[in-house]
């Protein structure tokens, strides 16, 4: 017999394995030893009355529960000698689940990556962090894992209608990550776990056939007639397949220029931008949790949105991919260009707090008429490049405190910070340019009334978070997801503008290898 049932705990409870079993029993109205296990099915903080609770909802079972709780873990068929192969450019999440799903269809994968493997990947980002070198083709944003490897590995999605993220998170489960992430309301593996998970997904794809190769950057497509037969590597080694699948990522701007020289339609499109704003965990654990230390609970996140209107324009200024406990990071993928992004380890215990703040940049705010379907992209080197050169032509970034920030005053001196290259002063609106820096204004000052402490020197902004997500998109047919002017072109994920983030791209790759099969 099962009874499902919900039940608000303390957190000295909650985070408690025997305390929390015997509450959600009484609940049952069982006593230890009556029951035969506990499944937890989800679990979230509730933090909106005075005392924060942890929200449980679980199955008990008297008697012996049913073997699909434990699985079934994915089978991965032989593909070694397989009729039919895909060409997967990039080994983000998109590429990788793709590869995953096109072995279970009985298609050999072979998925081609410009940057490293995954432990590879960390002498490259150590040289942009201690040296302030940045490889055009190994960093934050390239290399095997995807730009979420190395900077966060947040797993929450809003994207539930794409696909089935109970599948995705049972994939990482089966390859190494935490089952905590089956039942948490925002899961998340961390920067320290995710490359281990990485590895063990690629070793699955090479064990049933398939191959992942590395150093292998598209630098050209075998284009007939309107059909895309593969593709040429830097190395001028040419590969032909059944169909080829574009999941590079939204940093991949070498690829969105070739698509552009050789005539394939792309598209505009909007996204966001702005900076990171960094606060002591502390302050941010005081003001959500409103209690002196936050115990047992985790270290505490916010989510805040504001409309704002500048010009005449109305635009939203929201917190996006906020990272409790963590550190910023540099995420340029070129020299001379300052990007900043945000991680979190597993454990989440930096004594920092980070978020990125952005405001979203529509078709109209970008010079269309002269850079067509690259002006977004145009926009974000600008920006880019500017702050750069602001702090000094090196990967420290330009900063300044939040509350002088508000009041365009300059800042005398700087907070401690988890920005390993180092931060240096400067008007920020010299960077952003004056529309918007005058709407990130807005969203802090409201920002600052919904949380306390928050829009004061206390905390300081770091720029340019601009890699928010795609620039670009390159369309696709919604019923075949094959591009409608080149056959065989089958764009995905992040970088195609279907996908933003971690389990949205990897079920995004999943249905892309679904629509190969089908079509083929």
């Amino acid at each position: 017999m099962k009874q499902e049932l919900e039940i608000l705990l303390p957190p000295e409870v909650a985070f408690d394995e025997f305390a929390r079993y015997e509450a959600i029993l009484r609940q049952a109205g069982l006593r230890p030893g009556e029951a035969d296990f506990v499944h937890l099915l989800r679990r979230s903080i509730d933090a909106r009355g005075r005392q924060p609770l942890v929200r449980l909802r679980a199955e008990v079972y008297t008697g012996a529960p049913p073997r699909e709780l434990f699985g079934p873990w994915f089978q991965y068929p032989s593909v070694a000698g397989a009729r039919r192969t895909v060409l997967i450019v990039g080994a983000g999440p998109a590429g990788l689940f793709a590869a995953l799903r096109c072995i279970e269809l009985g298609m050999k994968p072979i998925v081609l990556e410009r940057g490293k493997d995954v432990r590879a990947r960390r002498r490259d980002l150590a040289a942009i962090n201690k040296e302030q070198t940045v490889d055009p083709d190994s960093n934050y944003c390239f290399g095997e894992g995807g730009a979420g490897t190395y900077s966060d590995g947040k797993l929450y999605t809003r994207a539930t209608k794409r696909g089935d993220v109970g599948r995705v998170l049972r994939r990482l489960v089966q390859h190494g990550a935490t089952p905590d992430i089956l039942v948490d309301a925002h899961p998340h593996i961390g920067t320290n776990k995710l490359p281990d998970v990485v590895r063990a997904l690629r070793e699955a794809i090479a064990a049933a056939g398939g191959e992942v190769r590395f150093g292998a950057r598209v630098t050209d497509f075998i284009l007939e007639n309107n059909q895309l037969r593969g593709v040429v590597l830097a190395d001028g080694a040419a590969l032909t397949a059944d169909a080829t699948v574009l999941a590079t990522g939204h940093s991949a701007r070498d690829i969105y220029e070739l698509l552009h020289r050789r005539g394939v339609l792309i598209e505009a499109k909007p996204f966001a931008l702005g900076v990171r704003v960094e606060h002591p965990q502390e302050l941010i654990d005081r003001a959500q949790y409103r209690r002196p230390e936050r115990g047992l609970l985790p270290a505490a996140s916010y989510a805040l949105v504001q409309q704002t209107e500048v010009q005449g324009r109305q635009r939203g200024v929201f917190s996006f991919c906020m990272c409790p406990g963590g550190f910023i990071v540099p995420a340029a993928t070129s020299p001379g260009e300052v990007v900043v992004n945000g991680m979190s380890p597993s454990r989440r215990d930096s004594r920092f707090a980070n978020s990125g703040i952005v405001a979203a940049v529509e078709l109209e705010d970008l010079d269309v008429a002269q850079y067509g379907a690259l002006a977004g992209l145009r926009f974000q080197q600008a920006l880019e490049q500017r702050a750069c050169q602001a702090a000094g032509g090196t990967q420290r970034a330009p900063a300044q405190l939040l509350g002088d920030f508000l009041k365009k005053k300059p800042s005398a001196q700087l907070l401690e910070t988890s920005y390993q290259p180092g931060l240096v002063s400067v008007r920020m609106d010299d960077v952003l340019g004056a529309p918007l820096a005058e709407r990130l204004r807005q969203g802090f000052a409201s920002f600052g009334r919904k949380i306390p402490g928050y829009a004061t020197n206390a905390a300081q902004i770091v720029g340019v978070e601009s890699r928010t997500s795609a620039p670009v998109r390159i369309p696709r047919d919604q019923h075949t997801l094959q591009h409608p002017g080149v056959q065989g072109l089958f764009p995905c994920g992040e970088g195609a503008g279907y996908a933003g983030g971690i389990v949205s791209a990897a079920m995004d790759g999943e249905r892309v290898a679904e629509a190969i099969a089908a079509l083929l």
